[in-house]
């Protein structure tokens, strides 16, 4: 069963292959995330607006993306484009799939942070001379954030696993990288391996 599972033998010739899907899981983590939370504020920021005529087709944009399964969408985007005469690779698809997912999860939970500090401390910050976007930077948003700081991480954690997608469109990422591992050597170590890796990070 050990040698089947958790072979050292593979893990040593595997291992090179399995550091750099790591280091691409890593590096599309660090691509999305913060682009995603940029993508956010600037949605939950546009959505405390009063205008219905901007607050409302921002909630739509929200809830159509969020709705999405971010598979499909990354799905479309690899086979989709192509047609339209636009060509990306599987990094990029999946950058921008999951941007798209991720800034809508990230702007509902910033609009609810948001909508969670009361008004009261916005109306003080006004008084005192502070314009519109002046509270909202320094008064209103850190305290949003703080609100909301679990649902932040926990989506954050939400994209690391997400990064496994990236499979689908031949990224070499972790899980990719692991089953190009277990081909080659006709055993699932590999695969294990990379269930390990996960777990340690998340």
């Amino acid at each position: 069963m050990l040698q089947t599972f958790l072979n050292f033998e593979i893990i040593g010739a595997a291992w090179r292959i399995i550091l750099a899907g790591l280091g691409n899981t890593v590096l599309l983590s660090l691509v999305v995330v913060p682009l995603g939370l940029a993508g956010g504020l600037a949605l939950a920021m546009l959505a405390s607006v009063r205008n219905p005529w901007v607050r409302w087709p921002l909630m739509a944009w929200v809830d159509f993306f969020r709705a999405f399964p971010p598979l499909v969408l990354l799905i479309f985007l690899f086979a989709g484009l192509p047609f339209a005469g636009l060509e990306l690779s599987g990094f990029a698809c999946v950058s921008i799939a999951f941007f798209l997912n991720t800034g809508a999860y990230y702007g509902e939970i910033l609009r609810a942070g948001i909508e969670s500090v009361p008004t009261g401390q916005t109306e003080a910050a006004r008084s005192t001379g502070l314009g519109r976007l002046q509270t909202m930077l320094y008064v209103v948003l850190p305290q949003a954030v703080r609100n909301v700081l679990p649902d932040l991480l926990s989506n954050t954690l939400e994209v690391v696993k997400l990064t496994s997608l990236g499979s689908v469109v031949a990224m070499p990422e972790l899980l990719f990288q692991a089953r190009q591992a277990q081909s080659l050597t006709y055993n699932p170590t590999p695969i294990v391996l990379a269930a390990v890796i996960y777990f340690l990070m998340l």
